[in-house]
């Protein structure tokens, strides 16, 4: 798989004998945002595609009418020991926790929103799963991971771990597919300030044409915002490549027009976030605005794209 979250519920619900692919996940946990973040914490601007860390985890759990048990201290002693007593009656568990520290993470950036799986652990080692980018089934040293379980700072959390259980049988999936889409749909259409959704979308239309004043080092800046849009556990288009498969999986369950209208829409807009992409590297190899710009322009036209898409989305309900 290729989203931290994801990849850690995969393996949560394999354990329970659910199998559903990773847009299969991501959809059913209304899991496509948008956000626009620019604040001293984060230096340079950030574009985030999903919703915030843990929230998809809490949508698909309550989608599935899954017990989702939640452990969080600030105790690190108390913290493995929840964690390890769970694992000793060989239940997986989810972690969430900062990715700088972890053994085997090739990327040294600080990022308290990843959540991983760990399935052991020996004396020395804890055994994880991770996205396919980062290995897949990897290891880490138990002192490397009460780093980055204890980590603070942005989108860090206490300790947090978790795990599910399916008490009930899974609800039809025409139940459940409808309910998602439409609480994504509702979601990006009504956000409560102008950096989410098709509005925050919009603004970063305006906002990245700047982006050359915005730091004193555009070779290392604008590539890596356009490497977190592809290639940093998104599933490529800044996370629409999963949403546009998610949603054609939708339409072989219901075939509703409303489905096929956002399907084909979001196979629209998954190409021209590429694009985005591309044109912010490019621009930062460069030192040249025009990137920008033209990139500003596609996602003008990516706010209206997602707009009508949600907005037929939306309606999969009446």
């Amino acid at each position: 798989m290729q989203h931290c979250e994801t990849t850690a519920l995969g393996v949560l619900l394999e354990h329970l004998g659910i199998d559903l692919s990773e847009p299969m996940l991501f959809g059913l946990g209304s899991g496509l945002s948008f956000i626009y973040w620019d604040s001293k914490a984060v230096g340079f601007p950030f574009l985030g595609g999903r919703v915030k860390p843990f929230e998809l985890t809490r949508n698909l759990a309550a989608v599935l009418d899954l017990d989702l048990a939640v452990e969080e201290t600030t105790s690190p002693r108390k913290a493995w020991s929840q964690v390890a007593a769970r694992l000793d009656t060989d239940c997986p568990v989810g972690l969430q926790l900062d990715s700088y520290y972890l053994d085997y993470f090739r990327s040294k950036v600080h990022f308290g929103g990843h959540v991983v799986a760990i399935r052991g652990y020996d004396d020395q080692t804890a055994y994880l799963v991770d996205t396919e980018q980062q290995g897949g089934a990897v290891s880490t040293s138990l002192r490397s991971l009460a780093d980055a379980r204890a980590a603070s700072g942005p989108m860090t959390a206490r300790h947090r771990s978790f795990t599910l259980a399916a008490p009930r049988a899974l609800p039809a999936p025409r139940a459940r597919i409808v309910r998602a889409v439409t609480a994504c749909a509702e979601a990006f259409l009504d956000p409560p300030i102008a950096n989410l959704g098709h509005r925050g979308i919009e603004k970063a239309g305006r906002l990245v044409r700047t982006w050359l004043q915005r730091t004193d080092n555009p070779q290392r800046d604008l590539p890596q915002a356009a490497l977190l849009m592809e290639q940093a556990g998104t599933g490529g288009a800044l996370f629409r490549n999963l949403y546009r498969d998610f949603l054609g999986e939708c339409v072989d369950v219901l075939n509703r027009q409303h489905l096929r209208t956002g399907h084909a829409l979001y196979t629209e807009a998954a190409i021209l976030w590429t694009e985005v992409a591309t044109l912010i590297n490019e621009a930062g190899e460069s030192g040249d605005a025009k990137y920008l710009h033209q990139s500003g322009d596609i996602l003008a036209e990516l706010s209206r794209l997602e707009r009508e898409a949600m907005q037929a989305l939306s309606r999969l309900e009446g």
